[in-house]
């Protein structure tokens, strides 16, 4: 199936958005990821983004009594990024459960997955029908990936930036995609961004920015900012957590 100039309208708030598709093949997920573990404060979590819509939902999955998943690639497998936490939530550590995963799939030449455990373990795959730059990338407790880059020098530049960047989890995530960013990234541009960061003692943070033709990292940082300032932030200090599940408001 292929499409050419397709037209999808979207209803927004009673208004209407329209969106001129590329081609079938340009919309397969092509994708930058990484995923961490701070070893400090015991939180896991995981950025992505994408020259295509919704890499959050497709990419991103996390469990705070298992890991972080990210499945991505030209026919991504949502399965698997669930399936992977699965089998480190039963038991296996993060590169055991990537190879039982991917091993089992007859399509997995056009997908690719990493997956961090609760230790800082990772593993990771690659499929050799994903498009070129490809590739995946391990540092001390985390993971990086991408297919379609503009060069693997982005997953270089994801890990230094990482490693560079002072403050919490959230902030290193986010400052790995604008490193990406800034060597190329995904080499159609970015059209969605996402992170998600899990702590036992605290709510999930789960942003997303599923459409954005403009810069879905900088608004993905302005979401971000307003997540953890203000009101909102104050409520979300009094919700459940996975620690504290009868939490309520003061």
């Amino acid at each position: 199936m292929a499409w050419h100039n397709v037209f999808i309208m979207i209803n927004c708030i009673g208004q209407f958005i329209m969106i001129n598709c590329r081609s079938c093949k340009d919309w397969s997920d092509m994708t930058f990821s990484i995923l961490a573990r701070d070893p400090v404060s015991g939180a896991i979590g995981g950025a992505a983004a994408t020259g295509s819509l919704c890499v959050g939902g497709w990419v991103l999955r996390g469990n705070v009594s298992a890991g972080m998943s990210a499945s991505q690639g030209a026919a991504p497998s949502t399965i698997w990024g669930e399936e992977v936490l699965t089998a480190m939530h039963n038991g296996a550590c993060a590169a055991d459960a990537v190879e039982q995963i991917s091993a089992a799939d007859d399509g997995r030449a056009y997908r690719q997955l990493t997956a961090l455990d609760l230790f800082g373990q990772t593993g990771e795959f690659t499929g050799a029908s994903n498009e070129p730059e490809k590739g995946s990338l391990t540092f001390h407790h985390g993971v990086v990936a991408g297919n379609l880059l503009a060069s693997t020098n982005v997953l270089d530049a994801m890990v230094d930036r990482f490693a560079e960047t002072e403050g919490g989890l959230s902030d290193k995530l986010l400052a790995s995609l604008r490193a990406a960013t800034q060597m190329g990234g995904d080499s159609r541009g970015l059209l969605s961004a996402a992170l998600l960061v899990l702590h036992p003692d605290k709510p999930p943070l789960s942003l997303r920015i599923d459409y954005d033709t403009d810069n879905p990292i900088a608004a993905l940082e302005y979401l971000y900012g307003k997540a953890t300032t203000g009101a909102y932030s104050r409520w979300t200090e009094q919700v459940p957590t996975p620690n504290d599940r009868e939490r309520i408001l003061d």
